[in-house]
């Protein structure tokens, strides 16, 4: 017994009994009436034991647990279950050290698995979630964001070679905008999709001068985020970490039971050891084993760049699609002498006024905050409300709500980080009824918009000096309005009820709401809630903003982007349909025609004028440039696929074929869910006996179509006048594409024509270079224009 005392730290004072159960398990230790409390040492049957503290019945405190199989655990425990601070070694050797919550690792932690790869970070459920660094036994290492397990998120991969990767990833591949830093000291800005190149990039050689890093990072908004990234390893061995484990372990009081004496008792199975069933068996970086050349034109690698000499000038504006060169641009940085007078000799232009001056430089984080406070109060005011038709004092000026919002709070208002503000929501009735006809849960729209994610500013270089928004998952647009088109807005309301209503395959922005934020100086921000018609499951590769005019509609190119929204001038390709698809989606694009031409008729009769077709284009890579997509020295082991870990090998690069293929519609097989921008039906086909049509994109996936939504055709490119004497390289004439498009800019009324006549002036403008026409006359040539645009012979 004395020996017994001393293992278990307990003091001469206390008394210590032995049970014995009749399964055969022992419990050694200080008894409070008829349960454990205080030390106290378990024996079950299999011979794994515990060892520590114990509170009526159930282990508390700090203690030890050995599993007969080897694993390990010492820490912290709480009514039976890991909870806390404590080590687990892993019967295979893996090392967890960090924070646990019911059984499972949760909170800040560190984990060596058995093939030496390390991660730091963070953990929630059992799997890595949130900032963490990863080293691979290659020497490979990331630090950035997780999520369920998988890299996603910002964050940098360095691979053992000197190579390096700094951008966005989804699901452990590339995924958004990224630097790709080459060992040679080349460099790759550009986009990636599911770990492709695809969209618009710029690859500067070894010795050229490129962007800053620290201003391209500033760019995406989060530079002081990435630093934290780089340097949060630091602090991940604090004793005051929090962390997580896997579901499978059950409360170990649950397991244990003692006839009579023990309540919920049971006992630890062997299966209480595999606790690290989604750990990589495999090296986990084997999917960044296989790195990109620096650059490839017609089959010519990159490593052939790392002789350019320093001082380089030349750099290589391209666009890929699904891994594959679209064409390229050689491009000379050295400044013209025309650029380097035009910046000696440049003016200052006169500073206009923006809603930055308003909120006194901090607008973006006061606004966005000051939007999500107003919508989160009046959604949620409203829905309760009964369903009913919308009644003509619903509509108007003065069908409204109202509130103070108090930065200290108030009875009706919580306490929050803005400024004080007055808010006003119009016609609220109204729009909660265009929600419910436009399918969207009052719940989702406020998780998206009003979620702890926020929302993403958006650039924008239009004229007309609003400001957009982003939700954190692209579904809406938040757009500042003037005064003029919020009172076009509230006029055209009522018809725009009747039109929606009416036409569901309408392509007429979609409206959910519409408010206004006044300041205590007694300024005022207008603003509109709209779907995002590039709300899509394949990436947008072209952007254009069509009015059907060429008076001023081209964009300087030295000002295009990878997000730019381009103008008719810039419409470098005429669509057409192969003639399976022609046979096949006449009728659509008949149908297609008539919806433009029903929604026109609707803004003529509202006076509107100035709106916009936005198109967006969606480009598939042709098959046969499969082999040149990496050289074969790199090709990926093909039978290598995702780890259970979260983090993928890149497995075969699948190029679909040429071609589109339309097959029979099955609801289970594609997303059904009506988007933020279309709601109509599926699409029929002629060659499908007029059966709902899908639209199958092998090695991508299966989409469903509609009205403006994931049509198929064929893009062929123009020569542009521009483009005789240029240095761009168009690789293809033709593309299979799929298109995307929707009215935009509908809140230009007629009658403001005398208005802007007069700004013109006032500015040196001739009135006749902004080509306003009558409301007649520019659907009439809005219509030709998509007539040019969608031809309708079969």
């Amino acid at each position: 017994m004395v020996l017994l005392r001393h293992l278990l730290d307990i003091e001469d004072s206390e008394s210590i009994d032995k049970k014995a159960l009749s399964n055969g398990e022992v419990y050694i230790g200080i008894f409070k009436a008829t349960l454990p409390h205080g030390k106290g040492k378990y024996i079950w049957c299999d011979g794994t034991v515990y060892k520590g503290d114990w509170e009526e019945g159930k282990m508390t405190g700090k203690g030890q647990i050995v599993w007969s199989s080897g694993g390990k655990y010492e820490g912290d425990f709480s009514g039976g279950y890991l909870h806390g601070i404590g080590t687990l070694i892993g019967h295979d050797g893996s090392e967890y050290r960090g924070a646990w919550r019911m059984n499972v690792r949760h909170g800040l932690g560190r984990k060596q698995y058995s093939n030496l790869d390390v991660y730091e970070g963070s953990w929630k459920e059992g799997m890595r979630e949130g900032c963490g660094r990863y080293s691979w036994n290659s020497g490979n290492t990331y630090i950035g964001n997780w999520k369920g397990g998988k890299i996603c998120g910002r964050g940098v991969m360095k691979w053992e070679n000197g190579d390096l990767f700094d951008g966005f990833w989804i699901n452990g591949l590339r995924h958004g905008s990224g630097v790709y830093r080459f060992a040679d000291g080349g460099y790759y800005f550009g986009m990636w999709s599911m770990g492709l190149k695809d969209g618009k990039g710029t690859f500067y050689p070894a010795g050229t001068k490129h962007p800053s890093l620290r201003r391209w990072c500033s760019s995406l908004g989060c530079y002081e985020s990435g630093r934290n990234l780089l340097s949060h390893s630091s602090s991940l061995n604090s004793e005051k970490t929090r962390v997580l484990i896997p579901n499978d372990m059950r409360s170990l009081s649950e397991r244990m039971s003692i006839n009579g004496i023990f309540r919920d008792s049971g006992r630890f199975s062997q299966g209480t050891v595999s606790l690290d069933e989604n750990s990589s068996r495999c090296n986990p970086g084997s999917e960044f084993i296989c790195r990109e050349p620096s650059c490839m034109l017609s089959q010519t690698s990159d490593e052939g760049q790392s002789g350019v000499q320093d001082n380089c000038t030349v750099v290589y504006e391209r666009e890929y699609m699904q891994g594959v060169l679209k064409n390229e641009k050689v491009k000379n940085t050295e400044p013209s002498r025309k650029t380097k007078q035009r910046n000696k000799f440049h003016v200052k232009e006169t500073k206009r006024k923006s809603y930055v001056d308003i909120f006194q430089g901090h607008w973006s984080y006061y606004l966005m905050l000051s939007l999500q406070l107003g919508i989160r109060y009046t959604v949620g005011k409203i829905t309760p409300v009964p369903m009913r038709g919308a009644r003509d004092s619903d509509f108007g000026d003065r069908a409204r709500i109202r509130m103070y919002f108090p930065r200290k709070g108030s009875q009706f208002t919580p306490p929050h980080y803005s400024i004080d503000f007055y808010w006003k929501d119009y016609c609220p009735m109204v729009f909660r009824n265009l929600r419910e006809m436009f399918k969207l849960d009052a719940a989702e729209y406020m998780m998206s918009i009003c979620g702890d994610d926020g929302l993403t500013e958006l650039p924008s270089s239009g004229k007309s000096g609003s400001i957009f928004f982003l939700s954190h998952d692209d579904r809406f647009v938040i757009k500042t309005l003037k005064k003029f088109e919020l009172k076009t807005l509230l006029k055209m309301l009522p018809k725009y009820y009747i039109h929606v209503g009416k036409h569901e395959n309408t392509l007429i922005t979609k409206i959910f709401g519409v408010h206004r934020i006044t300041l205590r100086g007694g300024k005022k921000v207008r603003f509109v809630v709209m779907g995002n018609m590039f709300c899509t499951e394949l990436r947008i590769h072209g952007r254009y903003d069509l009015k059907g005019s060429t008076q001023g509609r081209y964009t300087d190119k030295d000002k295009v982007g990878e997000n730019t929204t381009l103008k008719d001038l810039d419409l470098a390709y005429e669509f057409h349909m192969d003639k399976l698809l022609r046979e096949s989606l006449f009728k659509n694009i008949f149908l297609l025609c008539r919806q433009l031409s029903l929604d026109c008729s609707f803004l003529e009769s509202q006076q509107i004028i100035d709106y916009s077709l936005l198109l967006g284009i969606h480009f598939r890579a042709p098959e046969q440039l499969r082999a040149i997509l990496e050289p074969p020295a790199t090709m990926p082991n093909h039978a290598t696929l995702a780890t259970s870990d979260g983090i993928n090998s890149q497995g075969p690069l699948v190029i679909p074929p040429k071609g589109l293929l339309l097959v029979t519609h099955e609801p289970s097989s594609v997303s059904t869910a009506p988007g933020p921008h279309s709601r109509g039906d599926t699409l029929k086909a002629n060659s499908l006996g007029e059966k709902e049509v899908d639209l199958l994109l092998p090695g991508t996936g299966r989409l469903r179509v509609q009205l403006g939504v994931n049509m198929p055709a064929q893009a062929s490119h123009k020569l542009m006048q521009d483009e005789v004497d240029s240095a761009e390289i168009e690789l293809f004439e033709v593309y299979d594409v799929v298109l995307y498009m929707g009215v935009i800019d509908i809140l230009q009324e007629y009658k403001v024509k005398k208005k802007v006549e007069h700004a013109c002036k006032s500015l040196k403008f001739d009135p006749q270079s902004i080509s306003i026409v009558e409301p007649k006359l520019y659907a009439k040539r809005f219509i030709n224009f998509l007539h040019k645009v969608f031809p309708q012979q079969p």
